[in-house]
């Protein structure tokens, strides 16, 4: 069960999602999804239960502690892309490792966005992106860590099929190739098709 403070807004049963696995985490508009991902992301309260990320317990660390585990463990794709306008794809991907007092990884950031096919567009401000490079440019950062976890929240929501289908593709391959574990918070049903570990998420 997961909220804000003691207000509880969203609960899930049993999940578990291994190494290189995808599940989905679906439930209609307003059952929590956001809310859950935000707790295993430790960015929302855990008030029952457990979220284990890297053998750690997000719900029994410290704030300090919280930050730095999801700083090295956890990679997040907003649903908003929070891309700070004014400043390159690559500083985009830059700026988070700089945030939290990791090593600012150029080359492996210059190699990321070029396996997504950017590689035109390293040096091009955010604002001036398309909604599909923004979002592939989002997908680079939070690989960039090399996360043991990816969390994705409504992804292709707002995308044609065609895209839905290349920016589901580009999260598995990724995925798939590092051997994190992703979870798609969503309730499009085309990707269902693809994934069939799936968990409901209740308002609570």
């Amino acid at each position: 069960m997961a909220g804000y403070g003691r207000r509880s807004l969203a609960k899930l049963g049993h999940l578990q999602v291994k190494g290189g696995e995808a599940a989905l985490l679906t439930g209609p508009s307003g059952s929590g999804k956001t809310t859950l991902l935000l707790a295993i992301a430790g960015l929302a309260d855990v008030i029952k239960g457990h979220v284990q990320v890297s053998g750690r317990d997000m719900a029994t660390l410290q704030a300090r502690e919280r930050d730095r585990h999801r700083g090295r463990h956890i990679g997040i794709i907003f649903q908003d892309l929070h891309l700070v306008p004014g400043l390159s794809a690559l500083d985009n991907l830059l700026l988070a490792p700089f945030a939290s007092g990791q090593r600012q990884d150029r080359v492996r950031a210059t190699a990321l966005l070029e396996s997504l096919g950017l590689a035109d567009r390293i040096h091009a401000r955010a604002e001036t992106l398309s909604r599909g490079e923004a979002q592939r440019t989002a997908i680079a950062r939070a690989m960039l860590i090399g996360p043991s976890l990816i969390l994705a929240d409504e992804p292709t929501a707002s995308l044609d099929d065609e895209s839905c289908e290349a920016v589901l593709t580009l999260l598995l391959n990724a995925t798939r190739e590092s051997g994190a574990a992703l979870v798609i918070a969503t309730h499009d049903a085309r990707v269902k098709v693809r994934i069939s570990n799936i968990a409901m998420a209740e308002a609570a």
